[in-house]
């Protein structure tokens, strides 16, 4: 997941066409590409070893990283021969690698849906008005004359006494909804967190609650405020092949099929309705909504290839001195969107920043913490996950299957997207004020003359779009934070400006490539110093971070360390 500007759009799954579930053959064996000729690695963190390393893994001979292709082989083999280079040893018993099953499942993307409505029927083309996809690891999902139902932003919150499903049978139902929180459209305070997104507004959760509510599809409606990313994004996203964890390891409820409606294509099935599409963003934000017929039926064949593959995560470890059965965990995602056949032009996406960026972090403080004296207390495991693009499944199965009981990870280091657009006078912590790792942070942040703040767009939801967010749910403290927006060299405007091109102009796409002409590696530098520092003084004595009081997963951590470690103490 990108970070602050735009996270990563992450696939639900898609579906496509053949007469069976098959076995995709295994990728012959690839050759690793070695570093460029010359080039001596030193064990300071430092921007030419970073840039090498960003090269390497952004290089169309890497294939754009895709999960299950000769890509990965590359990819893979490299972050180990890497580890192996620096000192670190297999982090999964004997093994540098944990194997993930996953289903891959590539949508046809001739598919329409048929519209039924007021007595005309219309056609949705994938791409251009939706796309569609399952998860249900099916080659093929027929919905047939399907009741369209438009039920608000789709959330069930107890809590907050709001209900958008209340009182229905949704069995057979195709469920439409609004991305985000209620209230974020009309800019309401009181609903929710207001401008701060919740996980009730990520579109993740949605298609969660749909399927538990028993729908037959559900149907997002896209808005680039609401989303944080355009119409391409989703596009591109849902596109080729998609990837999840098998039922048997990931048994929560799936829809038989899911997607994406794009605004021009909602406009006007609302207005074919009788609805006003702005007015129902109003109406939907309102305590007590009920869900409203869309006088509309939808049809669709859904056909899929089906492929049970497998991808791998890669696990080092530098034990510890002194304690070395207790672990700081530092994770970075390796994989991104792959190769796109048949595009035109360049379809390698490269994914330099997202996350090229991430897996040099984590390789280069690993050399600086293999060769630190005095030599790290506790151990430290170093974390290059699959299939993050693909909803943060590489974690997901990870924590599911820790090779470090999580009641024994102190605090996980998160790296993903980093900025490359210089030296900043702040940085953002994403999530700001959710745990004791930011009084870590804060005096070294300090030492650099920089101050900490949230990122700035709260109402985008980026806590719940990186892999740190799983060790979260489960309860570990966990520490996303990179970059600033206020740059020494051209101030806030500067900063702002950089995202945004990054953000309309790369992210997700081909152009996502290392560029030395542009690249400002000195504020990289001096991120991955502050987070080697947090590390490090983590691995060197015996804190137990916690989350702060309030925050959501406290509950979570206080009850997996009852009686194990002494209550955590700030400094």
């Amino acid at each position: 997941m990108p970070r602050k500007l735009l996270l990563c759009l992450a696939a639900a799954a898609a579906l496509s066409a053949c007469k069976g579930e098959q076995t995709a053959p295994t990728p012959a064996p690839a050759a690793t590409p070695a570093p460029a000729a010359g080039h001596a690695f030193s064990a300071d963190i430092n921007a030419g070893d970073f840039a090498e390393l960003v090269k390497t893994l952004a290089s169309d001979e890497f294939e754009g990283r895709a999960p299950g292709s000769v890509g990965e082989d590359r990819t893979v083999e490299y972050i180990r021969d890497q580890m192996q280079r620096i000192g670190l040893q297999p982090g999964n018993g004997d093994s540098w690698f944990q194997d993930v099953a996953m289903t891959e499942t590539t949508a046809d993307e001739s598919t329409v849906l048929t519209l039924e409505q007021d007595g005309k029927t219309r056609a949705l083309t994938f791409g251009k008005d939706m796309v569609i996809g399952t998860r249900s690891g099916q080659p093929e999902v027929k919905v047939s004359s399907s009741d369209l139902v438009f039920v608000g932003y789709g959330v069930d919150a107890p809590e907050q006494k709001w209900n958008d499903y209340a009182d229905q049978d949704w069995k057979g139902k195709t469920v439409v909804m609004f991305v985000n929180d209620p209230g974020f459209h009309v800019d309401d305070s009181t609903l929710f967190d207001g401008k701060r997104m919740t996980y009730y507004g990520r579109w993740t959760y949605k298609f969660e609650e749909a399927a538990r509510k028993g729908a037959a599809a559900a149907l997002i409606v896209h808005d680039t405020a609401g989303a944080s990313y355009g119409w391409d994004v989703v596009k591109n996203s849902w596109a080729g092949p998609q990837y999840d964890l098998p039922a048997k390891d990931d048994p929560e409820a799936r829809l038989p099929a899911q997607g994406w409606l794009s605004a021009d294509a909602a406009r006007q099935l609302f207005a074919e309705a009788g609805l006003d599409l702005d007015k129902a963003y109003k109406d939907a934000s309102k305590r007590g909504f009920k869900p409203v017929p869309l006088k509309a039926k939808v049809s669709f064949d859904l056909k899929s290839t089906i492929a049970e593959k497998k991808s791998r995560n890669v696990v080092g470890v530098l034990p510890g001195s002194k304690r070395a059965d207790e672990a700081v965990l530092y994770m970075a995602h390796w994989d991104h969107l792959g190769k796109h056949e048949g595009e035109q032009g360049d379809n390698v996406y490269n994914g330099a920043i997202d996350n090229a960026t991430g897996v040099a972090g984590i390789l280069e403080i690993a050399d600086a913490m293999v060769h630190q004296q005095p030599a790290p207390e506790r151990s430290v495991v170093f974390l290059a996950v699959t299939l993050e693009e693909s909803g943060l499944l590489g974690s997901k199965y990870f924590v599911n299957h820790p090779t470090f009981p999580l009641d024994k990870i102190a605090g996980v280091i998160n790296i993903d997207a980093m900025s490359v657009a210089g030296r900043a006078k702040d940085m953002t912590v994403t999530g700001f004020g959710s745990s004791e790792l930011e009084d870590i942070l804060k005096p070294l942040a300090a030492s650099q003359g920089r101050t900490l703040h949230g990122e700035t767009a709260v109402q985008s939801g980026f806590y719940f779009r990186s892999d740190h967010f799983n060790f979260a749910k489960a309860g570990v403290p966990a520490l996303y934070a990179d970059g600033g927006e206020d740059l020494r060299d051209g101030g806030v405007e500067a900063g702002r400006k950089a995202a945004e091109d990054y953000g309309r102009n790369r992210y997700h796409g081909p152009k996502d490539e290392y560029d030395a002409a542009t690249w400002k590696l000195d504020g990289t530098v001096e991120d991955l110093q502050l987070l080697y520092g947090v590390g490090k003084e983590l691995a060197g004595g015996d804190r137990w971070p916690n989350w702060y009081e309030g925050n959501p997963f406290k509950a979570a951590r206080d009850t997996m360390m009852k009686g194990k470690t002494p209550a955590p103490a700030a400094k």
